[in-house]
């Protein structure tokens, strides 16, 4: 039986990561960094080039491992060194994918919802130009895919590995409060959120509990965001804020802020955090004893994947879609929380996600791609 699990009527919801480091922006150019950091061995006359939004190469999270995709390309010989444009503000974006056109990459790849205005316009001022843009999928006012045609979509549809992480969480809580919150309001962010909500609001179905979640309410779409992917004291304030109401799992969703809530954790002590996008505990070790686990996005894969297809001369702009049945999504082992978090609920996650693929529980976000 095919059981649909619709929860906006409740009011209070893979691919490894690896990471890398590029070189730091040029203060100087206002970000507009092209330069080309260090990676692994690689040849060939194909250039691979990527835009990041605000969260910076560095993050530990969303553009470092979209970044890793091109390292990647270039420890398998697709690529030269890969080249990087790293924007400190919104006025970057333009600038930046420009001058990646100008560069003559063969690929440039912009990361993130932020980037789609300037993606677009670059892509159909310059049509002989070839591009993938992470966490976007063009649409038009009914939620309609509008193609571009030299632009390739890498999407994710998060909500389901989320849907197990608030199940994890949900189970590891003593408190009987988890708590989640935001960088910007965006799809690509509220999609995580959608299914934590919706993770923690079936494992009070299924074991008679009623777990509460802080910080959102899937019903209304409304919840706790710092506004943007920088302000470091205001992650750390709505973070110290959901503890002190009892959380004692949080869910940032938040990129490098991610930071902010796993310190506040490792202050008070007894909080656990669920990584987003990455494997914190490989990509931010220096907090990995209060990762819990986290939720996965294959984006070096995908970038990996697109980079190949175009240095072949076989490039599509048919979207990549990520989910836990091709894997493009899942989440991390529980590293440090192995031996706390019971078999039972191992056997239950692997249970869950074995129905989200075979289609007999459906997991559902206003913000997932098709």
């Amino acid at each position: 039986m095919n059981k649909r699990f619709r929860l906006a009527a409740v009011v209070s919801a893979v691919a490894l990561a690896v990471a890398a480091c590029g070189d730091a922006p040029d203060e100087e150019n206002g970000g507009d960094d092209t330069s080309s950091p260090d990676g692994g061995g690689g040849g060939g006359d194909f250039t691979g080039c990527m835009v990041s939004d605000q969260g910076g190469i560095n993050d530990s999270s969303f553009n470092e491992t979209s970044y890793n995709g091109l390292v990647l390309a270039q420890d398998e010989g697709i690529i030269g060194e890969p080249k990087f444009a790293e924007s400190q503000t919104d006025a970057d974006y333009g600038p930046n994918v420009d001058a990646m056109v100008q560069d003559d990459c063969g690929i440039i790849v912009t990361v993130g919802f932020l980037l789609a205005d300037a993606t677009r316009e670059a892509a159909e001022a310059n049509p002989e130009a070839r591009f993938a843009i992470v966490d976007f999928q063009y649409t038009d006012d009914t939620g309609t895919p509008t193609p571009i045609d030299n632009v390739k979509p890498l999407v994710f549809n998060t909500h389901e590995a989320a849907f197990l992480a608030g199940y994890a969480s949900a189970a590891h809580s003593t408190t009987g409060i988890v708590g989640t919150w935001g960088g910007a309001k965006i799809p690509t962010v509220t999609i995580f959120m959608d299914g934590f909500y919706d993770g923690v609001q079936y494992y009070n179905e299924q074991k008679g509990e009623d777990v509460q979640v802080l910080g959102w309410d899937k019903a209304t779409q409304e919840g706790q965001f710092v506004g943007d992917f920088a302000n470091t004291g205001l992650a750390r304030q709505i973070s110290d804020n959901l503890i002190s109401q009892g959380a004692d799992v949080l869910h940032p969703v938040a990129g490098p802020l991610a930071e902010s809530a796993a310190i506040a954790a490792q202050a008070v002590g007894n909080v656990a955090i669920v990584w987003a996008d990455s494997d914190g505990f490989e990509s931010a070790p220096d907090y990995g004893d209060v990762i819990l686990t986290s939720v996965l996005k294959g984006m070096d894969q995908a970038v990996l994947a697109a980079t190949q297809e175009t240095a072949d001369d076989a490039f599509t702009n048919e979207p990549y879609v990520g989910t836990l049945e091709n894997g493009g999504v899942g989440i991390a082992p529980f590293h440090d929380f192995d031996s706390t978090v019971t078999q039972e609920t191992k056997d239950e996650l692997e249970q869950i996600q074995e129905q989200i693929v075979s289609g007999d529980l459906v997991v559902e976000s206003d913000a997932a791609f098709s």
